[in-house]
């Protein structure tokens, strides 16, 4: 796969690989973890998810400003890799919410996932920026060889690339599965089984006071019977109380692989920055003088690929919109 491509190629993309995997196991129980952990409705979860998600675009931008200002984009990928480590670690601890620490641990979750997307910010683009600067490397050795070896090299970046995104995809892939594994193991260790819609009703529960309509009482009652094999013959707040804090437990100790995947990204690319380039300046190229049918024919072809690129952009929106709302 990666013959006749640069060295620079197989780090990037194990490491590019490793983040994957930590974010999205974060990801695919991030909605269900806020509504079970604070009891807040899924209206207010979901709004949380997209602001975080938000900041995972937004803040490329800012990380991608701070790389070209400093001109070290090592340095600035570096740092992103660590912080998000550091938010992964402050999601992990598994600290129970009460009434009494609410008003402080629900920023600090929200403090985590803005480490972590500013943390994406710095490391993503800039990262990406770099595999393109190992193909101009690659390309400039090529052509000191002849105009054949130069055409053979321009023909590997876009098989590069694609490398490179089947690497993230394959961390994107495995990691939805890690955290629903983990969490299930936790609560098989406490003779207890998953089930999504009970912490809500737990929640439920402790905050009435253990007065809940009778549909809805019998109803937890069924549930908490089923998830812990008919153990739980009467349902008190003690039983949601435990249930809610062995469910979230599960939930945090699948943040810890995010926090390992996150350690062995970091651990790769440290390793291997000394080999990878830092992108170039583009230099300033030599202004040429056009006719005027040449600029009429050049804004034309301008003004087509615009189109192309917003039509591209609708179907993106229209898709992820609808991704996401499923």
């Amino acid at each position: 796969m990666f013959k006749n491509h640069p060295k620079g190629l197989l780090a990037a993309a194990l490491s590019n690989m490793g983040e994957r995997f930590g974010y999205y196991i974060m990801n695919a129980v991030l909605v269900l973890f806020l509504c079970s952990k604070f009891g807040i409705p899924d209206e207010t979860s979901a709004l949380i998810y997209s602001f975080f998600y938000c900041g995972i675009y937004v803040l490329s931008l800012v990380g991608g400003i701070i790389a070209d200002r400093t001109q070290n984009y090592k340095g600035t990928i570096q740092t992103g890799l660590i912080i998000m480590a550091l938010g992964y670690v402050c999601l992990s601890v598994p600290i129970t919410a009460t009434s009494s620490n609410g008003s402080w641990l629900l920023p600090f979750t929200c403090l985590a996932l803005f480490l972590i997307a500013f943390g994406n910010g710095l490391f993503k683009g800039n990262l990406q920026a770099m595999v393109g600067q190992i193909y101009d490397n690659f390309e400039a050795e090529a052509a000191a060889k002849g105009p054949e070896a130069l055409a053979k090299a321009k023909g590997q970046r876009d098989s590069g690339f694609q490398i490179f995104y089947v690497f993230i995809n394959v961390g994107g892939l495995i990691a939805p599965f890690v955290a629903p594994l983990l969490r299930s193991w936790w609560l098989k260790s406490h003779d207890l089984i998953y089930n999504a819609g009970l912490p809500s009703l737990c929640h439920q529960f402790l905050d009435n006071g253990g007065n809940l309509p009778a549909e809805q009482m019998a109803n937890l009652t069924n549930l908490a019977q089923q998830v812990s094999g008919g153990a739980a013959t009467v349902v008190d707040a003690a039983f949601c109380q435990n249930y809610l804090q062995i469910f979230n437990e599960g939930v945090h100790y699948s943040f810890i692989a995010s926090v390992a995947a996150m350690l062995i990204s970091l651990t790769i690319f440290l390793l291997t920055k000394k080999g990878l380039p830092e992108p170039a300046k583009k230099a300033a190229k030599e202004v040429v003088g056009y006719t005027e049918e040449e600029k009429v024919a050049m804004a034309k072809e301008i003004k087509q690929r615009m189109a192309a690129l917003f039509a591209v952009l609708a179907i993106c929106i229209f898709f992820w919109l609808s991704f996401h709302q499923n």
